[in-house]
């Protein structure tokens, strides 16, 4: 299948790279010095035992448009793997990049984003997911992968017309093999907003705890007032899940803790990074949007309002 990654940051770039090696047909969408030097010298993804380079087609985004009015054929897939404040850039892009054939991923920490962006693109079909990895951009043209986690989950969300769904299911289906055949864990989700909420219960405690206080992974690998801090959290969403009848796992703080303490001593979230920074971040949509979902749901949320709080004094 064709590919469009429209993103070069750590998901997107780790996406685009582990899918050129694996011989797919990849077209990345990038900016600035990152762009040039892809353009020049190729994609570099570094990993704690490897490193390898692989040259692809890569473009911003007026360049793609251009290809695609020169006889560019419209992509199979597009993952969008952009940070939630620049997602409103890519919908007149989509638009005109896109074709009614091509299946839209959004690979974003912001839970619901699928949905958000299928309301502005009635003429497309834009399925949700989400990823674990621990990746971030390094110098220009490269990737800097923090480990061997790389798994990505996408599927339609319910109520998704039938046959939407039955020319959709084989094209995800591919995906999946693809994706196999490319390194990374695929799974193709019948469930994908309890999958998507899942995820959202590590990054938005994580981030939040981040952004607000420093924190980094070896701050969470121990028993203390900031891993209590994280399982509070993680609790909260459970509530605020369980109010809008999405199935988690019992055992979910079980779970995240896991992953937590798996992590790098002085691992980070993409979100803590931007506000240490002061670029823009997406505290909105992994901090502030919690309490508002939980407010409609009639859920108490109050480690949440303390840190959304303690950000909005910041002016965060």
């Amino acid at each position: 299948m064709r590919y469009l990654i429209i993103g070069a940051g750590g998901t997107g770039g780790a996406l685009a790279g582990f899918l050129a090696r694996a011989g797919q047909q990849v077209t990345l969408i990038a900016r600035g010095a990152h762009l040039e030097a892809i353009q020049q010298t190729g994609l570099t993804v570094d990993l704690p035992e490897e490193s390898f380079t692989q040259k692809l087609p890569a473009y911003d985004m007026s360049g793609y448009l251009q290809a695609r009015a020169e006889g560019e054929p419209a992509p199979d897939i597009v993952f969008v793997c952009l940070k939630g404040y620049s997602l409103s850039e890519a919908v007149p892009f989509l638009k005109e990049a896109a074709d009614e054939g091509t299946v839209i991923i959004p690979i974003l920490n912001i839970y619901g984003t699928g949905g958000h962006l299928q309301a502005q693109l009635p003429h497309h079909t834009v399925t949700d997911g989400c990823i674990y990895i621990f990746s971030q951009k390094g110098e220009p043209g490269h990737i800097k992968m923090g480990g061997s986690l790389f798994r990505v989950v996408y599927g339609l969300r319910r109520g998704t017309a039938d046959e939407v769904s039955e020319r959709v299911e084989p094209i995800l289906e591919k995906l999946t093999e693809e994706l196999k055949e490319a390194g990374a864990k695929a799974t193709h989700s019948h469930q994908i907003e309890a999958d998507c909420f899942r995820k959202f219960t590590l990054i938005s405690p994580m981030a939040s705890l981040g952004a607000a206080y420093g924190t980094r992974g070896k701050d969470l690998h121990t028993g203390g007032a900031y891993r209590e801090k994280f399982i509070a959290l993680v609790k909260e969403l459970m509530a605020l899940a369980k109010a809008q009848a999405i199935a988690l796992p019992e055992e979910m703080v079980a779970i995240n803790l896991k992953l937590v303490d798996d992590m790098a001593d002085e691992a980070t979230s993409s979100m803590q990074r931007d506000v240490e920074a002061g670029r823009p971040s997406e505290v909105a949509g992994l901090v502030y949007a919690v309490a508002e979902m939980a407010a409609g749901a009639g859920v108490k949320v109050p480690v949440y309002e303390e840190i959304g709080a303690l950000l909005r004094e910041r002016g965060l």
